[in-house]
């Protein structure tokens, strides 16, 4: 007998129609469908998370259609995280909402502040740097701005780069050295909040 849970859809197949079966639902080899006796009672389950019991394989069906649909959600994918080359503003956008979204309230609001006074003002050499960085994990970001971890050397430019340029305005931010007025007024100017 197969429990069938709430958080799993359990579906037993007749007649080539799915019955999905509600929760708390038990069905077991002598299971009958309405007006049908002679039914297969056999049970797909579908995703179970981490309990061991995912299904390996994909049917004929689900393979057909997986080739169908693969090259689609690439095509898609690749159009969605691709960063326009030729649309200096959208781009602008993209970075500065990245760096206000890191995740980690410290992060967010360092560069997230220097982003949205900042981000504006680049282009080029500079726009590609920043998004350099941008790209780097989070705690290592945290680290080079607060100064615990110098500049990578692939973004060091003698003391013009854009990464450079964010740590001197950390060290001169009010930021660290605030009081939680300053912290609001700040969070609430550059729409962190």
């Amino acid at each position: 007998m197969i429990p069938a849970r709430s958080i799993f859809k359990s579906v037993a197949t007749c007649a080539n129609k799915a019955f999905y079966l509600h929760p708390g639902m038990t069905v077991s080899a002598g299971f009958a469908f309405p007006n049908k006796s002679s039914c297969n009672s056999t049970i797909r389950r579908g995703y179970k998370g981490d309990a061991g019991d995912a299904m390996d394989k994909l049917s004929p069906e689900e393979e057909a259609l997986l080739k169908i649909a693969k090259p689609k959600a690439d095509e898609i994918f690749k159009r969605h995280i691709a960063l326009p080359d030729d649309d200096v503003a959208t781009r602008q956008k993209r970075l500065i909402y990245r760096s206000k979204q890191r995740g980690w309230l410290e992060v967010d609001l360092l560069l997230g502040t220097w982003a949205s006074e900042n981000v504006p003002n680049l282009e080029g050499d500079e726009l590609d740097q920043f998004e350099d960085f941008v790209n780097m994990e989070t705690i290592d970001i945290y680290n080079v701005i607060t100064l615990r971890l110098d500049v990578p050397e692939h973004m060091k430019r003698n003391g013009e780069g854009v990464v450079e340029r964010i740590q001197e305005w950390a060290r001169s931010s009010p930021l660290g050295k605030a009081d939680p007025d300053t912290y609001k007024s700040v969070k609430t100017e550059h729409k962190l909040i």
